[in-house]
């Protein structure tokens, strides 16, 4: 199973994408999704995240969205140099700071302006296969351990082999911190209960539908758990094809 996986879904190379037209395409492609960003400062720990709200290419110029949490706003304005990753449709898109960027208030919103990258690193990992779940078969998670005063409750919505996003009711991001692990994540797998430490890469609350969604990546599974998440993501992934040839 694990071998019908990896033979179908190798990954490949990363490429590093160097002129303005395939830079911007990609990056554009990052703000119409909404994809989260994560930013991280040389030789800090913590990590933030924003949102891409502007890419002109003409200006050779990008904007990002406010930070969270806020005060990684004074790394950005003491000059330190950053990198900046993101996710879309399972490939990574990652670039390096080429230039400081500037906070700007002007249309009463508050983003960060900048130059476009010089490079941007394009990553496919076909070997880390998202399989999304039906909403009527979605698997039972709880989030706990000593990081959390009490265990958190909610549904898995989409499994690959190296993570998963979850969904919560209610706005449970003041429980929460980005880039914090957690050591005891549970899913309620149809073939058994499968516990992993994970790694909180994606916080957002949906106000209208008074709904938190959770972006996680597997941290150190050990084998037998790294084969149950293989399992699952084999077996999602062939009812999908499945599905895919009935409606052909």
């Amino acid at each position: 199973m694990s071998n019908a996986l990896t033979a179908e879904d190798s990954p490949q190379p990363p490429k590093v994408l160097a002129t303005p037209m395939e830079i911007a395409g990609n990056l554009r492609q990052l703000q119409e999704s909404h994809d989260p960003l994560i930013i991280t400062f040389h030789e800090r720990n913590q990590r933030f995240q924003t949102y891409l709200v502007d890419v002109d290419r003409d200006r050779n110029m990008i904007a990002l969205d406010e930070m969270v949490p806020r005060d990684g706003e004074r790394y950005l304005q003491a000059g330190e140099s950053f990198r900046i990753e993101g996710f879309h449709d399972g490939v990574r898109i990652a670039w390096e700071s080429n230039g400081p960027l500037t906070i700007d208030e002007s249309d009463s919103t508050r983003c960060y302006r900048g130059p476009l990258p010089d490079e941007v690193v394009y990553h496919q990992r076909r070997n880390a296969f998202r399989a999304a779940l039906k909403l009527a078969q979605l698997v039972d998670v709880e989030l706990a351990g000593e990081k959390l005063k009490s265990p958190i409750s909610g549904k898995l919505l989409d499994i690959s082999a190296t993570g998963c996003k979850l969904r919560f009711e209610g706005d449970i991001t003041g429980s929460l911190q980005l880039g914090q692990v957690y050591d005891r994540f549970m899913a309620a797998l149809p073939f058994g209960k499968m516990t992993a430490p994970v790694e909180l890469r994606y916080l957002h609350f949906e106000e209208k539908i008074s709904t938190t969604f959770a972006g996680v990546r597997f941290h150190n599974m050990s084998g037998l758990v790294q084969r149950q998440v293989e399992r699952f993501v084999y077996q999602l992934q062939r009812e999908a094809r499945r599905f895919d040839k009935d409606d052909m």
